[in-house]
């Protein structure tokens, strides 16, 4: 049953992924990727809070895999963050390249622990 769940989870966070993206992209225009670094930081502060509500609190390993395997899945983009770092520095955009590569990194990092600290507290 965790298999369906988790196909069915990975659809709902496409499907958030999706909107949202379209959400803020016409809200703030530019070249930057605004709308992906979103998506990516708060699919990583997502994952960190689940992590710690089953490491902490004892949540079932099912609710891990259905939300961080299914929904952070289907809902985060790392490909498309990579994707659009090179197209920046394609565009001659080295700085924001730069800046969506490793500052997507660090920031996603950050959230993930950020996560995982709400959950333990």
């Amino acid at each position: 049953m965790t298999p369906l769940w988790i196909v069915l989870s990975g659809s709902f966070g496409a499907v958030s992924r999706f909107v949202l993206d379209g959400v803020v992209r016409t809200r703030i225009r530019g070249e930057f990727p605004w709308a992906t670094s979103l998506i990516n930081v708060t699919g990583s502060l997502i994952l960190g809070f689940v992590t710690g509500l089953v490491l902490f609190h004892g949540a079932p390993d099912d609710v891990q895999l259905i939300v961080g395997v299914g929904f952070c899945g289907g809902y985060t983009t790392f490909s498309t963050a990579s994707f659009e770092t090179v197209q920046l520095i394609q565009r001659g955009r080295y700085g924001a390249g730069a800046v969506n590569a490793f500052g997507s990194l660090a920031v996603t990092i950050a959230a993930g622990g950020a996560g995982l600290a709400l959950a333990g507290l």
